[in-house]
């Protein structure tokens, strides 16, 4: 299976710039957030108005529409923030037969007016040549597997064909932008590159930094004029309830630091600030080694060939350009289902240590003058909602309104993450030990 995206040229449509808003942008706003203004689902009521809301989604899997697995579920905020304003124009996604069944769900709910006329496609194309202008999409969310997207090559360039049939289109991309092979790095540079000429709006989804904890560090080095002397983050994640065994396999997910540790090495990077690459180091615990046999796996490991199988511990050392120092372990040890994770953030006469941002997030905060931590807790906060609320926010931003929030990562500022942990894992991989295949009896 693979999503494929032939386009043929598109005519007729709005114009590119969009009647609701101002001509500039929101770059001018704060890269932080007042921790405040991040509302609650259940307490944002929805923007109102009496025109549609038209928005297409490219995907049908567990982002877009939930999973027992974890809390996203990218459809589920839109409806709460744009109310029966919410019209899905089109679900493209070449597993129609799960596109439809998730689809026949949706209209069988309260929700079903943003669904009932939701036209399944097998791909982009079919979409664009059947569209009417009435369809004619106001936002785009890219859902679809990272693999198949943040390309410029024909198949895998959802981005830059989306950019070039709907002009003035919005567009929220998940994270991270890709996990196509090294040498393709530079490809999602350029994809930057068209997005940033294009002047559209983008987000990517890192829903953690929309974290009220988040938000508070943000806030405590801006008003103290802080200056970041080093990150530490630490990423263990519950191996045992992990049954994607595509996750396992690097030829298909980049790996865990990749596809999984993106998020804290985004994270890392939002505090610590731009990454000289040439500094990072790693090493690895692989799976061959004595150390890294694990008795929890859920799927066939032996059915991946020996070298694409993942390391169990990653660890990351290296200088911002700033002369900050960053640390980095991601670990596949846990069992059960819960996560753990922290991130350290150290100034001078403070540490900041945020702890299970996924679920209940806690802040600790030592301060100059007490050797005593404060702690803040911040229950039922929803980053995944801020998120998308922000998102909807710039795009009705009608007077540019400069208290509007702005959106807190880039395609470009998304990609020097994928690039940050690409450098780990070939510095990994680099230092290694090289697999022996057992000898033969």
């Amino acid at each position: 299976m693979s999503f494929s995206f032939s386009i043929t040229p598109l005519s007729g449509g709005p114009p590119a710039t969009n009647p609701r808003r101002g001509s500039s942008k929101s770059g001018s706003r704060k890269s932080s957030i007042d921790p405040t203004k991040l509302l609650r689902m259940d307490r944002s009521s929805f923007v109102p108005g009496d025109d549609k809301f038209n928005i297409l989604f490219i995907g049908a899997g567990n982002i877009m529409f939930g999973s027992p697995e974890g809390p996203w579920n990218h459809s589920f905020r839109l409806e709460h923030k744009l109310g029966p304003r919410l019209k899905v124009v089109a679900l493209v996604d070449p597993a129609t037969e799960r596109a439809a069944a998730v689809l026949q769900q949706k209209c069988e709910s309260f929700v079903k007016s943003a669904y009932e006329h939701t036209r399944v496609c097998k791909d982009l194309d079919e979409f664009v040549n059947t569209m009417t202008k009435e369809e004619y999409p106001k936002a785009v969310i890219i859902g679809s597997p990272p693999m198949f997207r943040g390309s410029t090559l024909s198949g895998r360039d959802i981005e830059v064909q989306i950019l070039k049939k709907f002009p003035g289109i919005a567009l929220f991309v998940e994270k991270p932008v890709a996990t196509g092979p090294f040498e393709e790095l530079k490809d999602a540079f350029e994809v930057a590159k068209a997005i940033d000429s294009s002047g559209n709006i983008c987000s990517v989804g890192y829903m953690l930094r929309y974290l009220k904890a988040v938000q508070m560090m943000k806030k405590t080095i801006e008003v103290n004029k802080l200056r970041v002397m080093a990150t530490i983050a630490r990423y263990a994640c519950a191996y045992e309830s992990i049954a994607k065994p595509d996750w396992w396999d690097k030829s298909k997910s980049a790996g865990p630091v990749i596809e999984q540790g993106t998020h804290f090495c985004d994270l890392s990077r939002y505090f610590g600030g731009e990454v000289d690459i040439s500094t990072v180091a790693a090493h690895s615990l692989e799976w061959y080694e004595e150390a890294g046999k694990l008795g929890g796996i859920v799927i066939d490991e032996e059915k991946i060939e020996p070298e694409n199988r993942i390391p169990r511990i990653t660890s990351a050392t290296w200088k911002y350009e700033s002369g900050a120092v960053g640390t980095f372990t991601h670990c596949v040890v846990l069992k059960g289902h819960d996560y753990s994770c922290e991130l350290e953030v150290f100034a001078d006469g403070y540490q900041m240590k945020l702890v299970n941002p996924y679920v209940q997030p806690v802040l600790h905060i030592r301060r100059p003058g007490s050797d005593l931590e404060e702690t803040y807790r911040f229950p039922d906060d929803d980053p995944f909602f801020s998120e998308i609320s922000v998102f909807i926010d710039n795009i009705e931003d009608i007077e540019e309104d400069p208290e509007t929030a702005t959106m807190l990562s880039s395609y470009e500022d998304a990609c020097k993450t994928y690039e940050l942990t690409w450098a780990i894992r070939l510095a990994s991989e680099k230092s290694r030990k090289s697999y022996q295949p057992p000898a033969q009896a």
